[in-house]
């Protein structure tokens, strides 16, 4: 059985829609090995065009997801959500929200649960 690699990367809070167009031109120009699953995540706003304008072999991620599927929580983005809109992955557990949010590996577990049982990789 051949093993399967990931590779994957993220623009954190950076993007315009001109600049989505450009990077999903360019990645849909390139190649790829059979054995590796690509994944780019995208600021929220960006996922649908993302997912609509990049390769169909490659996935789409969400940035980071919160615990609840709705409710009054401002600002914030469901997994279920993610996936309606064409997300197959969530990152979670970035640096930056444990060190400038102070989101602990407990919260950050309650995140991965929900988002697996919505779905997301």
């Amino acid at each position: 059985m051949t093993r399967t690699f990931w590779v994957g990367g993220n623009w954190k809070m950076n993007g315009s829609v001109a600049s989505i167009k450009d990077l999903a031109a360019t990645f849909n120009a390139g190649s790829s090995p059979a054995n590796v699953e690509v994944v780019i995540g995208a600021p929220y706003v960006y996922i649908p065009l993302l997912a609509d304008t990049l390769r169909k072999d490659w996935a789409v991620a969400g940035e980071n997801c919160y615990v609840h599927a709705t409710g009054a929580y401002t600002g914030e983005i469901s997994p279920e959500m993610l996936a309606d809109v064409g997300a197959k992955w969530v990152i979670l557990g970035h640096s930056e929200r444990r060190h400038i949010l102070n989101e602990s590996s407990e919260f950050t577990a309650q995140k991965v649960v929900k988002a697996l049982a919505a779905g997301l990789k």
